[in-house]
């Protein structure tokens, strides 16, 4: 006999959707979760990944939240631009943006850097919004960087010179 939890995705009866956060349920003996607003979403149980049908967008599940899993550089920049807003708003100011090492191929190209050498790889010299920026420990010796995209390291107290709030310059 099946257990009741064996007809649902991975991830249990209902999630919250990566994009509204409004809780979804499962579809009955299938491993897609159903959105009223974004419509489907497919678990794979090999790959613990969440794919919106209708995007091909991916997320990974950690500590109870959802991830983008990212193809280009601009998607974290956004998630960054974003995060640093939330923080400006809750008092604090970032001081440094640490990203996942996954992303040091796709992303380093797109940092700004302190110098006119464009071979320096100086993790001192490399900004984004203008913050220093450092990228992370290997997953295999911290885990949540395989899933992660990002963390920031904040104090309290508003940006002196926001620089950040010019997104893409």
């Amino acid at each position: 006999m099946l257990s009741s939890g064996s007809h649902y995705p991975i991830f249990g009866p209902e999630i919250r959707c990566p994009h509204c956060r409004q809780v979804i349920s499962a579809l009955t003996l299938t491993d897609t979760y159903l959105c009223p607003r974004h419509g489907p979403f497919e678990a794979d149980a090999k790959t613990q990944e969440l794919m919106h049908l209708q995007s091909g967008r991916i997320w990974r599940l950690w500590d109870g939240e959802w991830y983008r899993q990212h193809t280009h550089p601009d998607g974290i920049r956004f998630e960054i631009h974003d995060a640093l807003d939330r923080l400006y708003t809750q008092g604090y100011r970032a001081t440094k943006v640490i990203i996942a090492q996954r992303y040091r191929d796709l992303f380093c190209a797109y940092l700004e850097r302190n110098t006119p050498w464009r071979g320096s790889t100086d993790p001192q010299m490399l900004r984004l919004f203008g913050l220093p920026v450092e990228f992370s420990p290997p997953a295999n010796t911290d885990e949540r960087w395989d899933v992660i995209n990002f963390d920031l390291e904040k104090e309290p107290g508003a940006p002196i010179r926001p620089p950040y709030f010019r997104m893409f310059d």
